[in-house]
């Protein structure tokens, strides 16, 4: 089954309300829908998450795309690692790998879709079958202010969640204040913090102290992750709070590191930072035997990545109780099936082929028009 030509759409898909973390406020997610067509008639869709922006991801795919037409969609991992080491790396931006997997896992998560549809088998069975019958994800909490926060925090309580998720680092009162509104909020139930690099080492410790009263579970890449998993390291002989290594980590290379380097206690990453699928289990692999637990990350996508990510994990020994979905932020997602909200927290394994989802193509148009808008003079 031949690649026939690869169509690309810039879209973006507006939040619900305002996103705080401690890099800002986000207001929506810019992505690239992706779309190959076969010389079977089959269509294999898949996304690349747009960052810094929709054009400068462009550039790369309109690039490669080349080199993927007239090529089986089954020699997948030869073609994006070829044009890697041809079109990408040769132009001496081999140091910006982690941006290439950015790029390219929209056309892997697309290959794969095609190549389950054209066997009529969902992703997880291609992959060697499941493991699990369901996968569990936490409660992210939205909001700006404590009682935005613990407003919403309750109302994930009644939903059912176990496993709750704050983002921190936006100011050290404002921290404890936020985090001490939540745990009120949700009692006893588990409590995970995420301050997506914005503290140095010192100030690391002195909020670890301040924040151990209430109880995390671990707190999320605390410091830079250009400090690698040395610094990961040196902050976890310092305290006895659980740490999750996020930004430290883009390929099975880094987990290596983190693992051997013993600097942190669980692996956050996502199929968008490991160039998809291949990637994403070899990296998982390296955890497993490390007797570390994979925690599904989100960023800015749509439920194509839920569905993916959702197969993926179920194949998976070592996948966390409380993973990371970024759909339900969105004011409208472009998936009109399968239902993507979480039952107790768990979201189970979809049957139908490929990556299993249908396409709310008005909500496609809706999301390419209001990205066209904002590119207006």
């Amino acid at each position: 089954m031949k690649i026939v030509s690869i169509e690309t759409t810039p879209l973006l898909c507006k939040f619900k309300q305002p996103y705080h973390w401690a890099q800002g406020v986000s207001y929506g997610a810019p992505v690239i829908l992706i779309r190959i067509k076969t010389d079977k008639g089959i269509t294999g869709i898949g996304e690349s998450s747009a960052s810094p922006d929709c054009p400068t991801l462009l550039s790369i795919l309109e690039d490669a795309i080349p080199s993927f037409i007239g090529q089986s969609v089954f020699d997948g991992n030869r073609l994006i690692w070829n044009y890697y080491r041809d079109g990408f790396n040769a132009r001496g931006t081999g140091s910006a790998s982690r941006f290439f997997s950015q790029a390219m896992t929209g056309i892997e998560l697309a290959l794969w879709d095609a190549i389950g549809k054209s066997t009529d088998l969902p992703l997880h069975k291609l992959l060697g079958g499941q493991t699990r019958d369901t996968v569990s994800y936490f409660g992210f909490i939205q909001g700006d202010t404590a009682e935005e926060l613990a407003s919403h925090a309750k109302s994930l309580v009644e939903q059912g969640f176990g496993v709750f998720y704050l983002k921190i680092g936006r100011g050290d009162d404002l921290d404890e204040e936020i985090t001490a509104a939540v745990r009120r909020a949700i009692g006893n139930r588990r409590l995970r913090l995420d301050a997506n690099e914005a503290w140095d080492m010192l100030r690391a410790r002195r909020m670890f102290e301040r924040l151990k009263p209430y109880d995390p579970e671990f707190v999320e890449q605390p410091v830079p992750g250009r400090l690698g998993a040395e610094g990961l390291a040196r902050l976890r002989a310092m305290t006895d709070i659980p740490i999750a290594a996020d930004q430290t980590i883009y390929s099975p290379e880094d987990v290596y590191d983190i693992c051997r380097s013993r600097s942190a206690d669980v692996i956050v990453m996502g199929l968008h930072e490991t160039c998809g699928v291949v990637r994403f289990r070899k990296a998982a692999a390296v955890a497993e035997a490390a007797g570390l637990n994979v925690c599904l990350h989100g960023i800015f996508e749509t439920g194509i990545t839920t569905c993916a990510s959702n197969q993926v994990a179920a194949t998976l020994g070592n996948m966390d109780d409380g993973n990371q979905i970024m759909w339900q932020l969105l004011d409208e997602d472009i998936v009109s099936s399968p239902i993507l909200t979480p039952r107790k927290g768990a979201l189970p394994i979809g049957d139908k082929p490929g990556l299993g989802f249908e396409l709310d193509e008005a909500a496609v148009a809706r999301a390419s028009a209001a990205y066209r808008s904002q590119r207006r003079p």
